[in-house]
């Protein structure tokens, strides 16, 4: 059984390392000529940092990238909040960190070519067909024939859209500006600045290197106009003087839209990441949300291309991972409109009230829990034991292993049970109920440590 997965973005990358890491044959094609040198996504939540650890692919990039502990917030070009965004809680124990997407990139491609695979670029899926067993995807370099597909292609999926997957949504702002250049703010480099003006808005986020981002809407403006707008910009509402030789890396101009696909599975094409969802960059979800999807996928798809499972399994990836979409389409789109402040009374609460209340703990801890995504469960009912089936185990999730971890006493016959019907598990010797925890770090089942009890629940699970 092989896999071919479409695109070499975070999401692509982890997907195919995470099936590597479980024994299944994976191409990666991606239309691009080479791999992009541009910051595009530039937030890395702790969830995000999680799964590249489980994945042998952070490396150095903590070290690398700009932890940031405060995003300061100011109105009419006075200071008037401030949101503490580092400071660990029991929930979270690692920073948010600012670092190029392109980065991210090259430590996966890194980790996927110790897993003996190489993207293939300049390679355009124009179209595909399946039969109910193959899929044959016509490429730019010639037919390519796999056992199952996964889009990762971004928001113009040709995987989505040669599979018939709708893509509804809508545009939340028409124009929006931003670029990366080497300059100097009046806000300190372990902090996001953001300043509103009445309808107006502008943002700073420090990288690596005395870079930094600046954003703002722009409905009009053109790319070659980015730099004097930007310039502009940072001195009307920051006080900030970027002389006119300055070095801009890189500009953009885009719209923000809000998009989910109708299903994010046709027969045996998949989708993750930004072919499945799109929304608004503010509050950096975008590129922590593709990668949770690539490793909830992963663990499935690759139970079912060993013959393992059924293909039932994988009926669990969009149950489990749309509501994660849904919500932070909902979360992403109000932020945005809370900032942008869309009518003259949201611009009133917005300053007098919201902001200034950012400063309080509670509210500074909820948001920061929040926007980490180390929250997120799949867990079906509020109530029971914790941790409950589809929770997520933090002392096994953060760990540079991406398989499975069977909880139990020193008896090894569930153990043996794991290993028969799973692959390689790992067993940890606890007493009392056995986990079993899965790749991605969530409970899969617990109970009584007893090798039929737990055969039982995997024939389930597995669909055997």
């Amino acid at each position: 059984m092989s896999v071919v997965v479409v695109g070499a973005g975070p999401s692509g990358l982890a997907a195919a390392c995470a099936l590597r890491l479980h024994g299944v044959p994976v191409r990666v094609v991606d239309a691009a000529p080479a791999p992009a040198t541009t910051s595009r996504a530039l937030g890395l939540q702790p969830r995000g940092s999680e799964v590249l650890e489980r994945l042998g692919a952070l490396g150095d990039l903590p070290a690398r990238a700009v932890g940031i502990r405060r995003v300061i917030v100011h109105v009419g070009g006075r200071r008037s909040g401030e949101l503490l965004v580092g400071h660990p809680t029991a929930l979270v124990r690692r920073p948010g960190l600012l670092v190029s997407q392109a980065e991210v990139e090259a430590g996966l491609r890194a980790r996927l070519a110790d897993l003996g695979v190489r993207v293939e670029w300049d390679t355009a899926v124009t179209g595909l067909d399946q039969d109910g067993r193959r899929v044959t995807l016509t490429t730019s370099a010639g037919p390519v024939a796999t056992d199952w597909v996964i889009g990762c292609d971004g928001a113009h999926s040709a995987v989505r859209k040669a599979a018939g997957i709708d893509f509804p949504g809508v545009a939340l702002v028409e124009g929006f500006v931003l670029g990366d250049v080497r300059t100097d703010m009046p806000v300190p480099r372990d902090s996001v600045g953001v300043w509103v003006r009445g309808g107006e808005m502008f943002a700073a986020f420090p990288l690596p290197g005395g870079v930094w981002r600046f954003m703002a809407p722009a409905p009009g403006t053109s790319v070659q106009d980015v730099p004097e707008f930007l310039t502009r910009a940072a001195h009307r509402h920051a006080g900030a003087r970027v002389p006119a030789g300055e070095s801009w890396l890189w500009v953009s101009v885009f719209r923000i839209h809000r998009r989910l696909a109708s299903t994010y599975r046709r027969g045996r094409i998949l989708l993750a990441g930004d072919a499945a969802h799109i929304h608004s960059p503010f509050g950096g979800q975008g590129m922590n949300t593709g990668l949770g999807d690539a490793e909830n996928l992963a663990w499935r798809l690759a139970l079912v291309a060993s013959g393992r499972a059924g293909k039932r399994l994988l009926d669990g990836y969009e149950a489990e991972r749309r509501p994660v979409a849904e919500e932070v389409l909902g979360a992403t789109s109000g932020l945005t409109g809370l900032v942008l402040g869309e009518s003259q009374a949201a611009r009133l609460v917005r300053d007098r009230v919201l902001f200034p209340l950012l400063g309080l703990r509670p509210v500074e801890k909820l948001i920061w829990e929040q926007a980490s995504q180390l929250k997120a469960s799949y867990a079906r009912s509020p109530f029971g034991r914790r941790p409950r089936v589809g929770d997520r185990v933090p002392e096994f999730a953060a760990a540079d292993r991406f398989g499975w971890t069977l909880v139990s006493p020193r008896d090894e016959d569930c153990a043996a049970v794991a290993r028969d019907l799973l692959g390689d598990a790992r067993h940890v010797h606890r007493d009392g109920d056995a986990l079993l925890v899965r790749p991605d770090g969530h409970l899969a089942w617990r109970g009584k440590p007893e090798p039929a009890a737990l055969r039982r629940a995997l024939a389930v699970m597995l669909d055997r």
